[in-house]
């Protein structure tokens, strides 16, 4: 019996030569050459103030829940057709996820249902783009925009696909990118945080490095780092990024 495959890996065939380059340059942690490069082309190919990469977008989501500063019982709207990480991240935190249901012409999260969803407690909203195609993002941004409602887009599937002309992951303060395996551009295991409100470059940096301000002090901007709020170990290793790139 033959099977039809779930995913075929996409490949350049320049993979094991930037592996041994991270290698020869001896350094393979993360915010390597690879790293950097692989952030600097998503900022500028789609246009975001900030990419940082992340092993998971999982774990990008995770650092949006921490971003937010949510507290137990706040409300985040999701699609009830998603990835579990969507909810988990946060959950992890205490918010209560608030399940919207889908549009059967787009699988997306239906944008007319929003108003009867949202209350005094809701803080976001996150689109999931289903497939690469975007949400009525129009709807959701005026909705937000009105009640004082934070947007997280989670482009996992929608890498370089738009909007009305927009490029997802550009609309939300926040938006989340997949490197999984099963995706279009992968390094079998990886993410982004995409940051589009500069306001949040800065604690995004030190919630990345385990809550440290540890990117100061390499930027020459602090003479030693120091644990200054909570976060975790969000960076890939350089041979990760080498494969990305």
């Amino acid at each position: 019996m033959s099977f039809i495959p779930f995913n075929s890996v996409s490949t350049t065939g320049l993979e094991l030569a930037y592996v041994q380059e991270a290698f020869a340059r001896m350094h393979i942690s993360g915010d390597g050459i690879f790293t950097r490069n692989c952030q600097g082309f998503l900022e500028d190919e789609l246009g975001v103030p900030k990419a940082l990469l992340t092993t998971s977008c999982t774990h990008a989501l995770e650092m949006a829940g921490l971003l937010l500063d949510l507290k137990p019982l706040d409300e985040i709207i999701i699609p009830a057709f998603t990835f579990v990480s969507t909810a988990n991240a946060f959950a992890l935190r205490g918010a209560k996820p608030i399940f919207a249901d889908i549009r059967p012409d787009t699988l997306n999260l239906d944008e007319r249902l929003l108003p009867s969803l949202v209350t005094p407690k809701t803080k976001a909203i996150v689109p999931v783009h289903y497939a690469g195609v975007g949400c009525e993002m129009d709807a959701i941004l005026d909705l937000a925009g009105h009640r004082g409602i934070r947007v997280i887009e989670d482009n996992a599937h929608g890498l370089f696909g738009r909007y009305r002309g927009k490029l997802l992951g550009s609309f939300g303060c926040l938006a989340t990118q997949s490197f999984h395996e099963t995706k279009n551009f992968s390094c079998g295991e990886g993410g982004a945080l995409l940051i589009n409100d500069p306001d949040f470059i800065e604690r995004a940096e030190i919630i990345r490095e385990k809550g440290t301000n540890r990117k100061c002090f390499f930027r020459g901007e602090i003479d030693k780092y120091t644990w200054v709020d909570i976060g975790s170990s969000y960076l890939p290793s350089d041979i990760l990024s080498a494969v990305l790139f």
